[in-house]
């Protein structure tokens, strides 16, 4: 099934249009012509069955011929990761996590960090793809790039941890997190939080973790976590 992208498509549209570019993909790339059937989500739980009624280079539009709502997992994981210094990296982080299952993903800037600046469009368009890949009608939020000291002042629901490597009194990730329950993760930069962020986090009641014996990059342990989170939950 080859699923599209359309944020502005709603459970009350009889009719939706493709932008330029998706036009373009459906006629040149899929070939697709009048009388075919397209699949689209809005992102936020959508799935719409259309028939293409007009197809154009540059201009498609589809008609709605049924569509189906898929409800929101029974909880909520928010991911807080320190952009990594290699660029392709995050985006591999982005990627993954999208395809496992993830509903908030933040970018933080914390006392270490060697990458402060990111391309949000890009990564946006990387979450996209995603999603529409591993064919899932819920787009995980991608909050704006945020100080750490400003992240960890924010109200959280539910469970709260903080990975880090400090040879200091930690637990399994994996022994500590609970089923259908929404969950905030930190994950530090390549050269981990600061001694001053790991005590920060344990006043905001963050729970230090480790996710195993080994030293994780940054992506990794972030995919890591991810994946517990949603094994616990299947």
């Amino acid at each position: 099934m080859q699923l599209f992208y359309n944020p502005n498509v709603s459970e009350a549209d009889s009719i939706l249009n493709f932008d330029k570019d998706e036009s373009r993909h459906i006629v040149r790339v899929l070939r697709k012509k009048s009388g075919d059937i397209v699949h689209i989500t809005n992102g936020k739980g959508w799935l719409f069955i259309s028939e293409l009624i007009s197809v154009e280079q540059k201009y498609c539009s589809a008609k709605i011929i049924s569509k189906q709502e898929f409800k929101k997992r029974n909880y909520k994981l928010h991911l807080a990761v320190a952009p990594t210094k290699i660029n392709d990296r995050f985006e591999w982080f982005l990627e993954k996590a999208t395809e496992i299952g993830v509903d908030v993903i933040t970018p933080i800037i914390c006392d270490h960090s060697e990458r402060k600046v990111i391309k949000t469009e890009r990564f946006d368009k990387i979450i996209q793809s995603a999603m529409k890949q591993s064919l899932q009608y819920q787009l995980p939020e991608l909050k704006p790039l945020t100080l750490f000291k400003d992240f960890i002042k924010q109200d959280f629901t539910g469970q709260r941890f903080i990975a880090h490597c400090e040879e200091t009194e930690r637990k399994s990730l994996k022994s500590q997190i609970k089923s259908r329950t929404d969950i905030t993760i930190l994950i530090g930069p390549e050269g981990d939080f600061s001694v001053k962020e790991i005590q920060t986090s344990l006043k905001h009641n963050f729970i230090p973790v480790t996710l195993g014996n080994t030293r994780l990059r940054t992506e990794t342990a972030a995919i890591a976590a991810c994946h517990s989170v949603t094994i616990l939950n299947e």
